[in-house]
């Protein structure tokens, strides 16, 4: 058993799962890279994001220690986000999975790309 801010967590995938998982956290990260980007620049990135979705996601990304978010002192505001070490530390199993992806396509008949 894993404990991890008061969840236990059977083993280091579920955690793993609980940290990155989901439809939108893993394309934040990977959108980000070596970036350093603002909300507006991840919004077209992501188009079918709702702010509401975005602003949960990345509230837990920087909770999580994944992402940074530098508020500068201006009117009106200006808010930038970078990946932590621990963000970019996650950056080579999301190039895995996106060559997976890629591997994926490659083999199937069912997928037209966009």
């Amino acid at each position: 058993m894993i404990q991890y801010r008061n969840t236990q967590y059977h083993c280091p995938m579920e955690l793993t799962l609980a940290l990155i998982g989901g439809k939108w956290k893993a394309l934040i990260l990977w959108h980000l890279g070596e970036n350093i980007l603002r909300s507006g620049e991840l919004k077209r990135l992501l188009p079918e994001i709702t702010p509401k979705m975005m602003s949960q996601q990345l509230k837990e990304l920087e909770s999580n220690g994944f992402v940074n978010r530098i508020v500068y002192p201006q009117v009106p505001p200006k808010v930038e986000y970078t990946l932590t070490d621990s963000g970019r530390n996650i950056l080579p199993v999301l190039k895995v999975m996106y060559q997976w992806g890629l591997d994926y396509i490659d083999k199937t008949d069912d997928i037209i790309e966009c």
